[in-house]
């Protein structure tokens, strides 16, 4: 039910309680899929379900409500409110209308229960319940609200995504729409927008909190869906004070129809505002596109200083083109929003969109379907045109003019994200290319089918790459068994620059796939500290041998919270890599240190 007064008291205090918390200070150097998986990729074997249990009292000391830097039409960069896989259902959102929830009255049998709170994606096997372990709900959201994201390494994002929004059994000490608003804000700062709406739309409208509803309304935005509040607006702006609130009110007032009422909201809201303030007019335009709605204005982004959260899903909403520097302004996860959104025409949403895969939100068939989308388009710019051709080109021809067009596509990236967002978008198409000892690009194409989790195509090559080449490297790390003799490392490190020889090493030894006298060997000659003890590694490596797998991607996400794949460090990736194999995801492992290797300068 709603949050009273006492218990917005009670959310205060056990904010100032949660800030107490110790949690390991981690001393890395760095600040720190189709699903976006293949068929058969991470499938375990099918798991008896258990009964749903019956809803539990709330606790006494629910988690405090996220912050979205409190006004959430702030005119500085807004700091928080970016997976479904490729394979999950990203590249499909589409706006929901809103329904009035007031009218029906569920009978208590059918309502969701807090006890365990998520959702599934099709084709992707969730964590187990418990993933977490029996981590205490004040460590994982400190860890949560800590997290700096996005992080560095698709994968690891991944990873986290399926995390956060697989339903999860809800630690004691904490209620379940607030642990689920937790999840579903960090999902938020990392792009992953779909996933944050599925896991907020999990609970029942009678069971939200002063934190889900914040959650509620950053989700909406992020989305571009500001209809989704109004189910819970007048109840929220009620407890929580802030004029966001009631600007929506005004909106789904003039969505359901009603412009008087819309304009006596809008003129409140708006007062001691000056006539041209944007967040004002924004909600005025949406507000127009209700029936009957006698309000039109034009949108003016000059002397905006800077985007946030409400301007950016008001324009989306109203179909307003945000000027490019406004992103500048605030986080890369705001791009992969609008990567996601349905809302903005393919030829604006590419340049994210590449940017988004490879972060882990989209995946390498979104990507395909976004230039398909681009190729039967008019008036499209002459750059975008030829991507979405030799996409095509690549999909066409003999294998030696589909590696050639795959090559144009690569050769054409300016900067290190880019190059590695091509691969991705070639991945499937670089796993129909048959191996072949004479085949151009072996490395390249190796590297793109393993960005989206290909590892069946990529194996084909094991007879047919050189040893101690690239592409040697990347399989030998895709080999879900065997040892790698030293002297085949020695061979690759002696011609590869020396992050990449470290990078191997780091995943080699985390995988297991040297002898510890090897790994020591290599770790020497790559001044790797393997042996090297923070709270970080003992977290991690606990939470590992412990076979918590959430636990683990969310550290993994701590030990990669960096916008530059250049600070991360080999020593977080052998943490990562072995803390995954132990808690039973060898395949994230695997994908993990390829990515590395393949991301290393």
């Amino acid at each position: 039910m709603k949050t009273s007064p006492t218990r917005a008291s009670r959310l205060a205090i056990a904010a100032a309680l949660l800030a107490a918390v110790g949690v390991p200070a981690f001393s890395q150097q760095q600040k720190a899929p189709e699903s976006l998986l293949p068929p058969g990729f991470d499938q375990p074997a099918p798991r008896p379900q258990p009964s749903p249990r019956p809803t539990p009292a709330p606790s006494a000391a629910p988690a405090a409500a996220p912050s979205p830097s409190g006004d959430m039409l702030s005119a500085g960069p807004d700091t928080g409110p970016d997976a479904f896989d490729v394979e999950e259902s990203n590249a499909s959102v589409v706006a929901a209308p809103a329904i009035d929830l007031s009218q029906y009255d569920l009978p208590k049998g059918v309502r969701r229960p807090l006890d365990r709170v998520g959702i599934l994606a099709a084709g992707n096997a969730p964590f187990p319940a418990d993933a977490f372990g029996k981590v205490p709900a004040a460590t994982q959201i400190t860890l949560m609200r800590r997290l700096d994201a996005p992080v560095a390494s698709r994968w690891v994002s991944i990873a986290l995504r399926r995390a956060l929004m697989s339903p999860l059994d809800t630690p004691a000490g904490v209620d379940g729409a607030d642990y689920a608003a937790e999840r579903a804000w960090l999902l938020l700062r990392m792009g992953e927008a779909t996933a944050a709406r599925g896991l907020v739309s999990y609970v029942d409208i009678d069971d939200y909190t002063n934190a889900l509803d914040r959650v509620a309304m950053q989700v909406a935005l992020a989305t571009g869906d500001p209809a989704a509040v109004c189910p819970i607006v007048d109840d929220a702006a009620a407890a929580v004070p802030d004029r966001g609130w009631a600007l929506a009110q005004a909106i789904c007032a003039g969505l359901a129809g009603k412009p008087s009422e819309a304009d006596q909201r809008l003129d409140a809201a708006a007062k001691g505002k000056p006539r041209n303030d944007i967040d004002t007019l924004l909600a005025t335009k949406v507000v127009g596109m209700g029936a009957d709605s006698r309000r039109a204005v034009t949108i003016d982004w000059v002397g905006v200083p800077a985007l946030s959260a409400w301007r950016f899903g008001m324009a989306t909403a109203a179909g307003a083109d945000i000027p490019d520097n406004l992103f500048a302004t605030v986080g890369p996860h705001y791009r992969y929003w609008q990567a996601l959104s349905p809302l903005v025409a393919p030829a604006l949403r590419a340049p994210a969109a590449e940017l988004a895969a490879a972060a882990g939100v989209l995946s390498n068939a979104a990507l395909v379907d976004l230039y398909a989308e681009i190729d039967q388009a008019s008036d499209v710019p002459d750059p975008l045109q030829k991507t979405a051709r030799d996409l095509r080109s690549a999909y066409t021809g003999s294998p030696g003019e589909r590696v050639q067009a795959m090559r144009s596509l690569w050769d054409a990236a300016e900067t290190p994200r880019l190059r590695y967002a091509r691969l991705v978008l070639t991945a499937k198409a670089a796993a129909w290319v048959p191996a072949n000892k004479n085949a151009a690009e072996p490395d390249r194409l190796i590297a793109s089918m393993l960005s989206a989790g290909y590892e069946s195509a990529a194996l084909q090559w094991r007879g047919v790459v050189a040893p101690g080449s690239e592409g040697w490297a990347l399989l030998a790390l895709v080999e879900p068994a065997g040892a790698i003799g030293y002297a085949d490392f020695e061979r690759y490190a002696g011609a590869a620059s020396p992050r990449k020889a470290a990078m191997l090493l780091a995943g080699l030894a985390g995988l297991g796939r040297l002898a510890p006298a090897d790994a020591q060997r290599g770790a020497e000659a790559t001044k790797v500290g393997l042996g090297g003890v923070n709270a970080w590694t003992q977290a991690i490596d606990r939470a590992g041998a412990a076979s918590q797998p959430g636990m683990v991607a969310l550290l993994a996400g701590v030990g990669m919270q960096s916008p530059r794949w250049d600070q991360v460090t080999p020593e977080a990736l052998y943490h990562i890599v072995a803390a995954m194999r132990a808690a039973g995801m060898a395949n994230y492992a695997r994908m993990i240190a390829v990515e590395a290797v393949t991301r290393a300068a």
